[in-house]
Parts: structure tokens; C-alpha cells; sequence
């Protein structure tokens, strides 16, 4: 295995915690990673649906330099499978080994039906960064219906795809993430800040 160079790109992982393959949610994340490409970081997506194991969830987490976690919305909350993720996920408490959301950069995507849950994104930006103490992107990228068209020509022909102007804010919010990422990498006294409970 070879490490990359000391000035690549972050490296920005996102965790897609949609229960339905190829969805609305999987199309904001590939749009969010194409900006984030764009702005020079190397991308990995994990698709949860696809039950990937927890040690396998885990390992991404350590590797990556940013985290997107993105998730259809339900009553106002993130999906089971992102709240399993964090869950399972430790932050080097009392007893525990690891803590590979520490500091790290970290950006929340969330798909609803309508504009009425769009604070719902908060619930997980309270976690990853109260609890976490994850860097967290702000404010986060909420999408709903009337951001996607039918276009079988997008970046999931089988799926649903962004309109132009929902793809182009998807990408901005990609491209700041690797931004916000690089800064943290600067930014050692940020990335030492502990959970104080």
C-alpha cells in the first residue's frame, strides 16, 4: 500500500444512509462528491444500503480526511442507518480506543419531501460536533421534491437527478467541504478540541 503525497487533496468520504438503493439521497451525495473532485480532493462513497460491516464503516471513517453524511430525512431525523453509524462509532471517551471523527471536517446532507424539515439537518450537526467533536460545515445542505427532475441522463441514470441549479449548489457545498477540510489539516489546535463530557 502507498500513501499519497503530503499536498494531494483531502480525502472526503460520504456515508449514504438511504434504506432505498439508487435514490434521491444517493444522487445529493454524487453530486456533493463531484464538486469536492472538482476542488481537488480524492472521493470515496459508501452506500450503508448496501450493508457494508461496521469494521469496514469504521475503517473509512479513520481514513478519511472530511465526512459527508447524507440521509433521507424521516419525521424530521436522519435515517436508522446514519444513526447506527454514530452509534457505533466511539470518540475516545472513557475506555475507548479511537475517536475517528475528532476534529475532523465533517458536512450533513439531508433530502426531504418538502422545505417544511429543513432544520431537521441540525440534529445531526448537534451530534458530530457536541458529542463528536467533529468540525462541522455550516450551514448544511438540505434538498427536497423540487430540486430533482426525472432526467434519465444524470449522474444516476437510473435514479432521480438534481436540477441544474440544486446540482450547482450541491457542487459549492462540495468544493467549501474540501476547503474546510484542507483549513483543518492548518489547523491543529482545532482538530485537539475534545467532547468536555
Amino acid at each position: 500500500m502507498t500513501s499519497a503525497p503530503a499536498d494531494a487533496g483531502p480525502r472526503i468520504l460520504a456515508l449514504v444512509g438511504s434504506p432505498t438503493p439508487g435514490g434521491k439521497t444517493l444522487t445529493a451525495a454524487h453530486a456533493v462528491l463531484a464538486g469536492a473532485r472538482d476542488a481537488g480532493a480524492r472521493t470515496t462513497l459508501l452506500d450503508l444500503a448496501g450493508g457494508p460491516s461496521p469494521e469496514a464503516v469504521q475503517v473509512a471513517l479513520t481514513d478519511a480526511d472530511g465526512i459527508v453524511f447524507a440521509s433521507p430525512t424521516h419525521r424530521a431525523r436522519c435515517s436508522t442507518l446514519i444513526k447506527s453509524v454514530l452509534e457505533g462509532t466511539q470518540r475516545g471517551a472513557a475506555g475507548e480506543t479511537s475517536s475517528p471523527l475528532l476534529g475532523k471536517a465533517t458536512a450533513v446532507v439531508q433530502v426531504g419531501a418538502s422545505l417544511h424539515h429543513f432544520l431537521a439537518v441540525e440534529d445531526v450537526r448537534s451530534i458530530l460536533a457536541g458529542f463528536f467533536a467533529a468540525q462541522v460545515l455550516s450551514p448544511g445542505l438540505y434538498l427536497h421534491s423540487d430540486d430533482y427532475t426525472d432526467d434519465p441522463a444524470g449522474p444516476v441514470p437510473t435514479g432521480p437527478v438534481l436540477t441544474t441549479e440544486a446540482a450547482a449548489v450541491a457542487a459549492a457545498y462540495g468544493r467549501a467541504l474540501t476547503e474546510f477540510t484542507a483549513a483543518l489539516r492548518a489547523a491543529p489546535g482545532v482538530r485537539a478540541l475534545r467532547p468536555q463530557i
